[in-house]
C-alpha cells in the first residue's frame, strides 16, 4: 500500500513501542504502516467523518490488521483510549490543531509525545503548544511533490525559546540544510507579494511582514 512522503516521514519518527493515536486518520495509511514496519506498535485510528473511517475499515481489512489497529468514530482527543502515549495530528490547519488541543486539555495532558504536522499557522501551534508542558525536541522538513511540510516532535517537558526560535524552529535554525533555505525563500516570496498588494493603511501588519522579510533574508543569506 502506498503512502506518501509527509506521513512516511511520520511514521519514521514514531518511536518503537508507543501507542498512538491518529486524529484524522482519513484511510488509516500511515496506522497501516506504523504496524508493518514498526515493533510492538498498537494505534488508535479516529476520524470525524464516517466515510473516511470506513474506507480505513476496509483497508485495515484487506491488509488483516483488524486486531492491531482500532478505529474511533469522533472529534479530536475525545477519542483517547487509556494508555495512549502518542498523538498524532498531520495535514490539518495550526489553528485546528490547537481547537483540538484546548478542547481536550486534561486529555492532553496525559500524551508523552506530541508529532504534529500543520498545514500553516506552525509558529502559533509551536507557542501553544510550549506554553501547555511540552518542548520541541525535533523538527524535520519533508517535500511531498511540489509542498514542503513542517514535522514538529514535542515531548513532555520545559524550555524557553526566543521569537526568532518560534518563528524559524529551534532545531531547524540548528540544522537548516537545502529545505530549510526553500522553504523559507517560498515565504519570502509570499511575504513580497502580500506586501505588495496590502494597502499601506494596515501600517501594523506591514511592519510585521518588513521584519519577517528582515529576518528570513538574514538566515537564508548563506
Amino acid at each position: 500500500m502506498k503512502i506518501n512522503a509527509r506521513l512516511k516521514l511520520i511514521g519514521d519518527l514514531v518511536e518503537p513501542n508507543s501507542y498512538c493515536l491518529d486524529v484524522g486518520c482519513d484511510h488509516a495509511l500511515l496506522d497501516i504502516y506504523l504496524i508493518h514496519r514498526k515493533v510492538n506498535i498498537k494505534t488508535v485510528a479516529s476520524d470525524i467523518a464516517s466515510g473516511p473511517l470506513e474506507q480505513a475499515k476496509k483497508n485495515i481489512s484487506r491488509e488483516h490488521l483488524e486486531g492491531q489497529i482500532e478505529t474511533k468514530l469522533g472529534p479530536g482527543l475525545s477519542t483517547y483510549v487509556a494508555g495512549i502515549d502518542t498523538l498524532i495530528i498531520s495535514g490539518m490547519g495550526g489553528l485546528n490543531i490547537i481547537s483540538i488541543c484546548k478542547e481536550n486539555n486534561k486529555i492532553l495532558k496525559k500524551i508523552s509525545t506530541l508529532i504534529i504536522s500543520p498545514n500553516n499557522y506552525q509558529e502559533k501551534v509551536k507557542r501553544y503548544l510550549t506554553k501547555n508542558g511540552y518542548y520541541i525536541s525535533n523538527e524535520e522538513f519533508v517535500k511531498d511533490k511540489k509542498f514542503i511540510y513542517q514535522v514538529i516532535i514535542f515531548k513532555k517537558g520545559k524550555k524557553k525559546y526566543s521569537n526568532k526560535e518560534y518563528y524559524f524552529g529551534p532545531i531547524f535554525l540548528e540544522k537548516k540544510g537545502p529545505l530549510f533555505r526553500e522553504y523559507f525563500l517560498r515565504e519570502l516570496k509570499a511575504h513580497e507579494i502580500l506586501l505588495s498588494l496590502l494597502p499601506k493603511r494596515y501600517r501594523i501588519r506591514r511592519y510585521k511582514l518588513e521584519k519577517e522579510m528582515k529576518l528570513i533574508k538574514k538566515e537564508i543569506k548563506d
